[in-house]
């Protein structure tokens, strides 16, 4: 006879099965192709050329990951093939059946300076810059869409495009000292990376307008107070850990749970109402009748 969380498991299974394979949750589409101008294969054989620079991916039991941005002697700047090997690490995140959280943090104490000046520089002619923010746009709305709890870790300073992918994050945490800053303006640009429209997101027009136009520098008591982070970091001596114990708060439980959460989070903020109430049932329906929902109906969970 199986056990009940075996029995569980395969009522599961037969309940939710569909015909043909097919997910209730699909990986959504690019925001661009071909029709755009869009032509994925060409751009990333462009990026190829400016090389330097990694991004590592670990997974942890706990199904935390981390993603670091590796690349400290140009303070972590994105060169080209960093942005590529982003988007790969995406794709295998967005895969991970085991994975609840994330966190993106830069290596040697310091997060993101933005995109590496010599590929920028090389990269001059403005179909080459839109190529790239179409390029950065899908690989960050795809880590926005991620069925996991994300959260960038800012130590040192994030600017420019690296301001710009904290924003791709469901939460922000500064250690003291650290800084957040669009400097776009400076540079004669504007967002290219989807910054703007997420930092209008989170913030609102009036702040978002405040903080691109001026050029910002954020410090961590300032963006608390007008809530572009959640927390200040006690200390700088163990940030990781910190993070790591602060996102455990919110990725206790079963994977399938909180992978189900996110995704009906994503479907409010992104869909009209009728579409988003549409989605979050058939995301109901993945999770009803499953192991943890059976599990605690038969411990009569209590909430205290």
């Amino acid at each position: 006879m199986c056990s009940f969380p075996e029995m569980a498991v395969l009522l599961w299974k037969s309940f939710h099965r569909m015909p043909n394979g097919r997910l209730l949750w699909q990986r959504t589409m690019s925001l661009y192709n071909h029709t755009c101008g869009f032509e994925e294969k060409e751009i990333k054989e462009k990026l190829q050329e400016f090389t330097g620079g990694s991004i590592n991916l670990s997974k942890k039991e706990d199904g935390i990951g981390i993603l670091t941005l590796n690349n400290p002697k140009l303070m972590n700047a994105f060169t080209g093939t960093m942005m590529i090997e982003l988007q790969e690490k995406v794709a295998e995140l967005e895969i991970w059946k085991d994975g609840k959280g994330l966190i993106i943090h830069g290596a040697e104490n310091t997060f993101c300076s933005g995109s590496d000046l010599n590929a920028v520089r090389l990269l001059s002619r403005p179909q080459d810059g839109m190529n790239m923010c179409m390029f950065m746009q899908n690989t960050l709305t795809r880590l926005m869409r991620l069925p996991l709890i994300t959260v960038a870790l800012v130590q040192g300073k994030a600017l420019g495009g690296g301001a710009e992918l904290t924003t791709a994050c469901d939460f922000r945490l500064m250690t003291p000292e650290s800084e957040i800053r669009f400097v776009h303006k400076q540079m004669g640009l504007i967002p290219g990376w989807g910054g703007a429209a997420r930092l209008v997101q989170i913030l609102g027009s009036s702040l978002a307008l405040k903080l691109l136009s001026g050029a910002v520098k954020v410090q961590p008591e300032n963006a608390l107070r007008i809530g572009l982070i959640e927390a200040i970091l006690p200390s700088s001596d163990e940030p990781l850990e910190e993070t790591c114990t602060w996102l455990k708060l919110y990725t206790k439980g079963p994977a399938e749970v909180i992978q189900a959460v996110k995704k009906a989070v994503v479907a409010g903020r992104e869909k009209q109402l009728e579409a988003a109430l549409r989605t979050e049932m058939k995301i109901f329906g993945t999770v009803w009748g499953g192991p943890a929902n059976l599990e605690a109906l038969a411990q009569r969970t209590k909430h205290k």
